[in-house]
């Protein structure tokens, strides 16, 4: 798919909503949550890599004691990027993603710290996403990740879309309109689909992290299909 400047369209998931052998034959894109909350065995990794077809994309989420230590760099956030680094490189993945607790205050020590940490992620892996908490102000979030030269993430219908002007790679995540456990009505694909057609980024991915995840995906690739 392309954007409405020609770019590349990746739509996929957070997880495997089904199983990856099925998965893998309907979507191009996913972002490993395991990684997340523990590191998964060796066997299972290769599995997915060995199943995948040759040009899927994995990304993989980092874990979330590193936004629990504030980004703070320290023996547990260096033991949490190893174990990352382990699995993104079996898996050959396209990128890492960052996130934060919703509590995390946008202060000025916090920044510098969130910023010296994807300035040693920016060595360890091939792409670098950050997604700042949602309470956080849109425009600053945005210019932390430009000026940290990482793939910013947020949610489109909450934030709308990053400038193409500044931003040429984006990373668009939906977390569901209520919360993991809520899916999007027809309204809100047909916005979102809106917004991907005008996205004037040259690469943007579009990634559903709700419990509907798999069925809102399909609908936004029929969406914008038909559009």
């Amino acid at each position: 798919m392309k954007t409405a400047k020609g770019g590349v369209v990746t739509i996929g998931c957070a997880g495997f909503p089904v199983p990856a052998t099925r998965y893998f034959k309907e979507f191009p894109f996913v972002e490993i949550q395991e990684t997340h909350v523990s590191t998964p065995g060796q066997g299972t990794v290769r599995r997915w890599r060995r199943e995948a077809p040759k040009d899927f994309t994995f990304a993989v989420l980092a874990a979330r004691e590193i936004g629990q230590e504030a980004y703070r760099d320290g023996t547990l956030t260096q033991s949490k990027l190893d174990e990352l680094e382990a699995v993104a490189k079996e898996l050959d993945a396209k990128l890492a993603v960052f996130t934060c607790p919703p509590d995390l205050a946008p202060s000025r020590p916090n920044k510098a710290a969130i910023k010296e940490l994807l300035a040693v992620a920016k060595k360890r892996f091939a792409g670098v996403v950050f997604e700042p908490p949602v309470a956080w102000e849109p425009g600053e979030a945005e210019a932390l990740c430009v000026d940290a030269k990482v793939i910013p993430a947020r949610d489109p219908l909450a934030h709308g879309l990053f400038d193409p002007k500044k931003v040429k790679i984006a990373y668009y995540r939906m977390p569901g309109p209520a919360g993991h456990k809520s899916r999007y009505e027809d309204h809100a694909i047909e916005k979102l689909g809106d917004l991907a057609r005008s996205a004037k980024h040259d690469e943007v991915y579009w990634i559903f992290t709700n419990v509907d995840m798999a069925q809102d995906a399909k609908r936004l690739k029929k969406a914008l299909a038909s559009g």
